[in-house]
């Protein structure tokens, strides 16, 4: 018996640590379709430096976790490659409210925020608004529900 808590005691401390890993490796983008294109091929690093949602090009892409991101310009592209983490939107690219409210719904590009310099997208003008009612409750929510929303 001692012998047997023992081993499973063991095999605990094998596996606690995978699962955690398996936990923070859950990357989920938003796409149109079945499109690999990301931020609806809009340039994450443009809503930091240039303080606006600008379409990328192709000629400036990179393939971050499997998906294709697009860039204003190779400036913009070195930017994300060299911190991809900085420029990222949350939850992954999907409607910020939507997730804050415990689901997933596609985002628009056009309608954004930098908080605390993060990005976060939602899905239209109206969407936008109401996020912006309360923020720091919106984010607190979005982060407890992500990305067991994605289940």
């Amino acid at each position: 018996m001692t012998f047997f808590r023992a081993l499973m005691i063991l095999g605990l401390l094998f596996v606690t640590p995978i699962a955690t890993e398996a936990v923070s490796e859950v990357t989920a983008v938003y796409t149109k379709g079945k499109s690999k294109l990301a931020v609806s091929g809009y340039d994450p690093v443009a809503y930091f430096v240039d303080n606006t949602a600008k379409k990328g090009n192709k000629k400036y892409t990179h393939v971050h976790m499997d998906f294709e991101y697009r860039f204003a310009s190779q400036q913009n592209l070195n930017a994300f490659v060299e911190n991809p983490d900085a420029y990222l939107p949350q939850y992954g690219g999907y409607c910020a409210w939507a997730v804050a409210n415990g689901y997933t719904y596609r985002a628009s590009p056009k309608h954004w925020s930098i908080v605390k310099g993060k990005l976060y997208l939602n899905f239209n003008k109206k969407v936008k608004t109401m996020w912006s009612e309360d923020i720091p409750l919106r984010i607190s929510q979005g982060d407890k529900n992500w990305p067991s929303v994605l289940e």
